[in-house]
């Protein structure tokens, strides 16, 4: 997925807090083996499952540090849906297709 868009602070707010579409935030980092593996998983589901419903964008904790704190992100890969600017699920770690879809599944239906 080349054209992930990558979120900061300085764009967060806009891109995620203002979006009139949901948005499920990958936290990571370049270092994260974990994270590498899960940016694809994330990217079919959007694709196949939840196309229209929600956007799929990637934040680095390293270069984004107060985002990172703001939301409790502790470990790595956090990955937290936002709908209407405020976090309704999230999960840490890497986590099977069936996982993420019973976490966010019933937030991105109809």
């Amino acid at each position: 997925m080349t054209d992930l868009l990558i979120v900061n602070e300085t764009n967060f707010e806009q891109e995620v807090l203002k979006s009139s579409l949901a948005v499920i935030v990958d936290f990571g980092a370049e270092w994260c083996a974990p994270c590498k593996q899960l940016e694809p998983l994330l990217g079919q589901l959007l694709v196949q499952d939840w196309a229209g419903k929600a956007r799929l964008v990637r934040l680095d904790v390293d270069q984004s540090v107060d985002v990172a704190m703001r939301y409790s992100v502790m470990q790595l890969p956090t990955v937290i849906l936002f709908k209407d600017g405020q976090p309704v699920e999230r999960f840490t770690g890497l986590q099977s297709r069936q996982r993420i879809t019973e976490k966010f599944g019933p937030h991105l239906q109809g």
